[in-house]
């Protein structure tokens, strides 16, 4: 009986030395990954760290300067151009001026009458008035005649026949333009000249024209 006892417990001593030598499942590989996290850190350096926070410091501050420029610019723009809609609608009043001063210059009961003379003097007085109130808001009138067409600022309706000016001159102004500022608020409508055809080309042209 006795040696059936101690048998019994010694076979519980083996046991429980058996699990405990036993370790859980998992752990090893948890305290690996750690362990890998703790050194990859400890590698980095305080040099190495305080160059990382100031390349993300000059960054932050790049933006926030290009953020910083760009609503400067916005603000700008908007007090210096915010009329920039109404000035191209209030040119309309030179543009009446222009036709009502050419319908009364072109009415043949009016011509040469004092009221007719006395009547465009005031219509010069009244568009030279626009015209310095224009000014004095940086809208100015752009000066086109006998200037070689430059697209940016002139539009061709039309081609004059003129040996005496170079192809491409303007030679009249239909419709002036302007400026506000440096920015383009209308172009001059303009007409241009180019050279005279000769009969005998013309007649050639019409010739082969013909024959084809």
């Amino acid at each position: 009986m006795e040696k059936e006892q101690n048998h019994d417990a010694e076979d519980l001593k083996s046991g429980e030395t058996d699990n405990d030598s036993k370790e859980p499942i998992g752990i090893d590989q948890n305290n690996e990954g750690n362990d890998k996290t703790i050194e990859k850190s400890s590698n980095i350096s305080s040099e190495e760290k305080i160059l990382e926070l100031e390349d993300k410091l000059a960054r932050t501050f790049a933006e926030m300067e290009n953020q910083r420029r760009r609503f400067e610019k916005e603000k700008n723009d908007a007090f210096e151009y915010g009329g920039f809609v109404f000035a191209k609608e209030a040119l309309n009043l030179i543009d009446n001026l222009a036709r009502s001063k050419l319908i009364l210059e072109n009415d043949e009961k009016l011509k040469e009458t004092e009221s007719l003379k006395k009547t465009l003097d005031h219509l010069d007085i009244i568009n030279k008035d626009l015209i310095n109130t224009f000014t004095k808001n940086n809208i100015t009138p752009i000066d086109c005649l006998n200037k070689k067409l430059d697209p940016n600022l002139h539009q061709a309706m039309m081609e004059i026949e003129d040996n005496q000016k170079e192809p491409g001159t303007i030679i009249q102004e239909i419709q002036k333009g302007f400026m506000i500022k440096d920015r383009l608020l209308r172009p001059s409508l303009v007409g241009v000249s180019k050279k005279i055809e000769k009969k005998d080309e013309k007649v050639m042209e019409n010739k082969e024209n013909l024959d084809k």
